[in-house]
């Protein structure tokens, strides 16, 4: 347990002086949130109803971006350098290694989620009940596994630029296609039909449902699940293939 929680220790001091980390899923989310919700006209009847929405629909964006590039970049990076072979001749098992990714990672997601809900209240005095605040924040912790999974996918490839050229095309398709950047509602009925289909606009829809006061919906948690269990199978596969070649 000591070992997982220094390996932890050391995976967030990483992640925090990590340019990307501070870019993507920091300052590009409450850029936009201003932008969206201060600067561009968007229609809305009910600005407080959008401030707390977007504000939802940002920090998806954020968990998400640090899932899929983040995590999936360095662990590519980390292989290209020879850290994860000079790590095999050392006393840290590959369980503890990893584990402390994970571990380090959803403490730095809840982190960004205190930072972006806090620019919410500063920039739009977003407020909302209690019950709201910590279920949405849950949600978002538990729904980011699906994108952590597709992380570890990313992190199979052997170069780094190949890696982030991909993650950073799925990472934007992903946002823009599930409803985090504009609502489904808007786009051209045949997008509408792939958006309601990717695990982007699950893992959005049930923050918005939680902060309308209702329960995430099952077809979100199910799919979710279902995406979950699809990228550790693939993530799985192809490092089984990596160490038999």
């Amino acid at each position: 347990m000591l070992m997982l929680l220094a390996q932890s220790r050391v995976e967030m001091l990483r992640m925090s002086r990590n340019v990307y980390f501070i870019f993507w899923s920091l300052m590009m989310p409450v850029a936009f949130y201003f932008l969206y919700t201060r600067i561009f006209t968007t229609g809305t009847t009910d600005s407080e109803q959008w401030n707390a929405h977007y504000l939802m629909s940002m920090t998806c964006f954020s968990i998400m971006g640090s899932s899929i590039m983040t995590l999936g970049i360095r662990l590519v990076q980390e292989r290209a350098q020879g850290w994860v072979a000079y790590l095999q001749v050392t006393p840290l098992p590959y369980s503890i290694y990893f584990g402390g990714k994970m571990v380090g990672q959803t403490i730095m997601h809840l982190f960004s989620i205190i930072v972006i809900f806090t620019a919410g209240f500063l920039i739009n005095g977003v407020s909302l009940p209690p019950a709201q605040w910590i279920g949405s924040a849950l949600w978002i912790l538990a729904g980011s596994l699906p994108f952590l999974a597709l992380g570890t996918c990313i992190g199979t490839f052997r170069r780094v630029d190949t890696a982030s050229g991909l993650s950073n095309a799925l990472y934007l398709s992903l946002a823009l296609l599930g409803g985090m950047w504009m609502p489904l509602d808007i786009m051209p009925s045949w997008l509408r039909q792939i958006g309601n289909w990717l695990p982007s606009h699950s893992f959005g829809n049930g923050a918005w449902v939680i902060i309308a006061g209702g329960v995430p919906a099952l077809r979100d948690i199910l799919l979710l699940a279902a995406y979950l269990v699809g990228f550790m199978l693939l993530s799985t596969y192809i490092r089984n293939k990596q160490r038999e070649a």
